[in-house]
């Protein structure tokens, strides 16, 4: 799982010819504090300018470069086979597209009927939550008295809920639409795959250029936090992935054994939307309880939609992250939640690409400089003989 590729454990390997030749010029005057921050925030700088310009075209591209870095370690091993590394990189991105085609064949109609199912049953369920209003009111009532609660209420509840359940299907047809319509856009169909494989293939060579790169007093500093942000990112990643697709084809399965008639949209939504700590479980269970209280006349296919919930809760926290994620990952929940919220509200979508690769770092980085500054005078120097007494 957490195999690293040739690429990787290149800021391992001895010298570039290129390093011994810079090695051997005659030594330079030392660079400057000032120099060296302005370096940095000349480069934060720029990220952030570049990320801000080219947000609405970065898609592809950051897809890609995610793609790369999830399939490289299979590349390494196609390589140690035998198998050159140009033509793993084709075998592994031909293998990605038709499981991709395979999927979209494979459950494309039936999410469409799911939809076709919904958009029909939608009166039905506004009809429910009208009822189930107007009895609440009714009880409400009886409690608090009709002059707290008068028909004016009950009219303006009842319209209310009708109008938001309408508007449900137009909105799902609109996203639904506009999914597969950026879906089939030529940079997300043609772009990606293209750009995906030149930087698998090259994955090695990209990382040992960017290892020329490192300012040469800092360098080892650099590797060294490099091989752990790596080491978090790829268990987060894979392990995610992972936790993702099986959370996935359970609630899919178990939702629709029950007879749930958007059970399969409801499970891969869910599944897809774990790894977002909580969200996806807690996201999931509402809609799902909410349509099984309006479909089932008796509480008992709502007991046992909320079961598949409990049970997928259990096996997440019991058998699946402990499989796939273990220890291995030190990125808190809460932290990667801020950071996808926060990433998707600065940049939108590609914002929440970067967000779990930024937060690594920065997690990396603030260890790194907690140890510092740990050992650091800051830290350690003793308080005042004036202090003490006081």
């Amino acid at each position: 799982m957490t195999d690293r590729a040739p690429g990787h454990d290149v800021l391992d390997k001895p010298p570039h010819p290129a390093m011994r030749a810079i090695a051997s010029l005659p030594p330079m005057r030392e660079a400057t504090r000032g120099q060296r921050i302005a370096l940095l925030v000349g480069l934060l700088v720029a990220a952030w300018l570049a990320l801000q310009l080219f947000a609405s075209i970065l898609l592809p591209f950051v897809a890609a470069a995610g793609i790369a870095y999830f399939l490289d370690p299979l590349a390494t091993r196609l390589v140690r086979a035998g198998i050159r590394r140009g033509a793993s990189a084709l075998l592994l991105i031909i293998a990605l597209i038709a499981a991709g085609l395979l999927f979209a064949l494979l459950l494309y109609p039936l999410i469409i009927s799911q939809i076709g199912i919904l958009i029909n049953r939608v009166p039905t369920y506004v009809e429910a939550l009208r009822v189930f209003l107007n009895v609440t009111i009714e009880r409400l009532q009886q409690h608090l008295g009709p002059d707290f609660v008068d028909e004016k209420l009950r009219d303006l509840v009842g319209g209310q809920a009708g109008a938001m359940l309408s508007f449900v299907p137009s909105a799902l047809s609109h996203v639904i639409g506009g999914g597969f319509a950026l879906f089939n856009v030529l940079t997300l169909v043609v772009v990606t795959p293209v750009v995906a494989f030149y930087l698998l293939r090259d994955w090695p060579r990209v990382v040992e250029k960017i290892d020329m790169w490192l300012p040469r007093r800092y360098a080892g500093v650099i590797r060294a936090q490099a091989r752990e942000v790596d080491r978090i990112l790829s268990a987060w990643l894979r392990g995610q992935a992972m936790c993702c697709i099986a959370l996935a084809l359970f609630y899919a399965v178990g939702l629709s054994a029950v007879g749930l008639d958007l059970g399969l949209i409801v499970g891969l939504s869910s599944g897809i939307l774990s790894f977002i700590p909580y969200v996806g479980t807690i996201t999931g269970a509402v809609t799902a309880i909410g349509l099984a209280l309006a479909q089932f006349p008796t509480y008992t296919g709502v007991g046992l939609v909320a079961a598949v919930f409990v049970v997928g809760n259990l096996l997440e926290g019991y058998v699946i992250y402990p499989r796939f994620l273990g220890d291995r990952v030190e990125l808190h929940a809460v932290w990667v939640i801020f950071a996808l919220f926060a990433a998707g509200a600065a940049f939108g979508f590609v914002g929440v690409l970067l967000a779990v690769p930024v937060a690594a770092i920065i997690g990396v980085l603030s260890r790194f400089w907690l140890r510092r500054y740990i050992e650091s005078p800051l830290y350690l120097d003793p308080p005042s003989p004036e202090e003490t007494e006081q």
